[in-house]
């Protein structure tokens, strides 16, 4: 019985020295990217739009729906202002920087020639919450 008294302090403090780290990594939030995206100028008149870019945008919203089921995109949308004027943003949660530039690279819209691109750190502030 007196060995108890030496072997659960040591489980106890094994387990607690063990568990510290993953609630480190736990409380640690995600790192918040925006990238904003502009029309190229072949773009600016809704005349030069073609069927095959319109399928890029398709491919571009589902996979970015899809990014947004997984928690990774928060938000994305658009300005409704015209060709050279309008613009979009994505918000992002992701381990770094090169995450972020390696999902917007492989974007649809900047891939295909359709987009600029530019990312920058961010952080949301305040947030409505969902419905």
């Amino acid at each position: 019985m007196s060995h108890l008294r030496f072997i659960i302090p040591l489980i106890c403090a094994f387990t607690t020295g063990q568990s510290l780290p993953a609630q480190a990594r736990k409380a640690e939030k995600p790192k918040q990217f925006i990238y904003v995206l502009r029309l190229v100028p072949r773009l600016y008149s809704d005349a030069n739009w073609r069927k095959e870019d319109e399928t890029v945008l398709e491919r571009r919203f589902a996979r970015f729906q899809e990014a947004t089921k997984s928690g990774q995109l928060i938000l994305a949308g658009r300005t409704k202002e015209p060709g050279d004027k309008t613009f979009g943003i994505a918000i992002f949660e992701a381990p770094d920087e090169t995450a972020v530039r390696a999902f917007m690279q492989a974007d649809p819209a900047v891939a295909g020639g359709l987009m600029m691109d530019g990312t920058a750190s961010f952080a949301v502030a305040l947030e409505r919450k969902n419905p």
